[in-house]
């Protein structure tokens, strides 16, 4: 499991993400992470804003209902052993 570093525009805090799995739909990369290696742990869905000219990917934090629920049922294809609940 790949480990990242995400740093926030808006606080400079930087924290440590785990990469669970990733996928592209309609041209857009989207990234499923964790804050804890193992167990039960919270989970987000980022989506990469990068563009061309961006040295460094830029994600977001996935909050539209419905672009959320249509992204974590593909993860949820592919990783059959993962379960998401809403929180």
């Amino acid at each position: 499991m790949d480990k990242i570093k995400f740093t926030f525009t808006d606080s400079g805090d930087v924290v440590d993400f785990f990469v669970l799995e990733q996928t592209r739909i309609n041209g857009i990369d989207y990234i499923l992470v964790t804050d804890q290696e193992d167990g039960d742990a919270e989970a987000f869905i980022l989506k990469d804003l990068s563009g061309m000219e961006d040295q460094e990917a830029i994600y977001e934090i996935v909050e539209d209902e419905k672009e959320l629920e249509a992204v974590a049922a593909i993860f949820n294809e592919i990783l059959e052993d993962i379960s998401f609940e809403s929180i």
